[in-house]
């Protein structure tokens, strides 16, 4: 592979963009690696019915690839897949993608200031540099509870179309931002549908109805005005994240009496809302954008439980006052392994140090959410620390990909192996971020955002606009340079 090779494990957004990125600066031996049959990463596995993005379109997008002709505000899955293809063709990225590969482990060598990279199918890759954007939603989680149920069932991110749910009893395992597009629409084909609910969300409204003509005229033909919408949903994501920072503040309380207004206005069966309603603090969980979840809880055919599950029977889910519900099929809709990032992977830096063991002692953690020290030219996309709660995940892999290329750029301008961020310098900045967590919504309750020790290590802190600042420019002198090996000729 030439001096600078590349690979990069994951073909979703994150993957293509930093592909991208780099591609225009000069870096053309690249290589995307992905366990999937196609690119597309979330979006290629999840298909479920109803399955969109609750970030509208025009900032659910690349900033370098806007389009004007989106269906609705909030796309459907199909319209996102063939967008980010659309995007890698356009840039020659499909031609990179190396499907069907399942990477099993990295590991860097110091003698040869270089990363092998091993599929489970016993392939190889040399590289310069890795990129690791596998994501933190890619991993379905499925509850171990005793089972010996008899029926069918599958995870949302693993959707059975040819399974006929029409005049089934189906159980929804979860009520999470999956579950709450595709209940709606079990609802409307099962026979009955039992939704089981561990804990309630906050709700803001979301009607995603096609565009009328005339808007989409608007939109596709009148000059800036798609630009203006980006910025709009931009500055509102914003909002979102300031009520979540500072929920006693006065914002905060009208977005959380926002939310209950809206809910209640749903809600009109007094005792559904009451198994419905959250008991934590508007903005600590994930904040879900629907208004058809809650009306879908209330059609005859739908029984909304909050009892615990207790175990699946050979018929069907049994609770823990005793109680079983005879069903067909089981759902999980119990989202993801959000902790795992790219594990089980196994990673070994300098000395053959493992990434699993150093954070399983200090938890996920990474220097701005992307380099790792002791781990030379390894970047994480969507690494620890870099979700969203009030804005768009492409604006954050966007970033991510530019702080990369002016890393790379670095290592070619000093003619270097490699960089290593220096470790004094990440511990000092991720103390610095896991301070500013202090009186947010995100320490009022548990929640996916945290790991065992009760450390969150998902979500940025911030606002995108304070994210983006923190990568504008890499200041080398953060880091550390590894030279390029001396090679000793040995006579024969």
């Amino acid at each position: 592979m030439g001096e600078h090779a590349v690979v990069i494990v994951g073909a979703g957004f994150g993957g293509v963009g930093v592909a991208i990125e780099l591609r225009r600066a000069g870096f053309d031996d690249i290589t995307l690696l992905d366990a999937a049959p196609e690119l597309g990463g979330t979006w290629y596995w999840n298909t479920y019915p109803g399955a969109a993005c609750d970030v509208p379109s025009h900032l659910y997008s690349y900033s370098f690839a806007t389009r004007r002709d989106w269906s609705r505000i909030c796309s459907p899955q199909d319209e996102i897949i063939t967008y980010l293809r659309d995007v890698a063709r356009d840039h020659g990225i499909d031609e990179l993608v190396e499907p069907n590969t399942e990477v099993v482990a990295c590991a860097w060598d110091s003698d040869d200031a270089c990363w092998t990279v091993t599929s489970r199918d016993g392939r190889t890759w040399s590289a310069a540099a890795i990129v690791l954007a596998t994501g933190q939603l890619n991993q379905p989680a499925i509850p171990q509870f005793e089972s010996t149920f008899a029926g069918h069932s599958f995870h949302s991110a693993r959707w059975d179309h040819a399974y006929d749910l029409r005049g089934k009893h189906v159980a929804v395992v979860g009520t999470g931002a999956s579950a709450v597009q595709f209940v709606p629409e079990v609802a409307e084909q099962a026979a009955r549908l039992t939704v089981f609910q561990r804990t309630g969300n906050w709700f803001l409204p979301r009607e995603n109805h096609l565009y009328p003509a005339l808007v989409k005229a608007a939109i596709e033909h009148v000059p800036g005005l798609q630009a203006y919408r980006r910025r709009f949903i931009y500055n509102y994501g914003e909002t979102l994240t300031a009520a979540i920072r500072h929920p006693d503040s006065p914002w905060g309380k009208f977005l959380a009496w926002r939310s209950a207004m809206f809910m209640r206005s749903q809600l009109t069966d007094p005792e559904i809302r009451r198994k419905a309603w959250p008991d934590y603090t508007f903005g600590c969980k994930r904040v879900l954008f629907s208004s058809a979840y809650l009306p879908a809880l209330q059609r005859p055919n739908v029984e909304l439980v909050t009892e615990p599950i207790e175990r699946l029977s050979d018929a069907g889910v049994v609770t823990d006052d005793g109680r079983e519900r005879a069903v067909d099929c089981v759902i999980w809709g119990t989202g993801f392994h959000t902790s795992r990032f790219m594990f089980p992977m196994e990673i070994s830096g300098t000395g053959g140090a493992s990434l699993r063991d150093a954070w399983a002692i200090s938890g996920p953690r990474a220097h701005k959410g992307v380099v790792v020290p002791g781990f030379p030219s390894m970047f994480i996309v969507y690494g620890p620390n870099t979700n969203t709660s009030g804005g768009s995940i492409i604006f954050y892999e966007e970033t991510q990909a530019g702080y990369i290329r002016q890393a790379l750029d670095e290592v070619r301008r000093r003619g270097a192996a490699a960089i290593d961020v220096r470790p004094e310098v990440a511990a000092a900045s991720d103390a610095a971020l896991q301070a500013r967590f202090a009186g947010t919504a995100w320490t009022r309750c548990d929640s996916w955002y945290r790991d065992e020790s009760g450390r969150i290590i998902t979500n940025w802190p911030g606002y995108m606009r304070e994210y983006g600042a923190a990568l504008r420019d890499l200041d080398p002198s953060d880091f550390t340079f590894v030279p390029q090996p001396s090679r000793t000729t040995v006579p024969a």
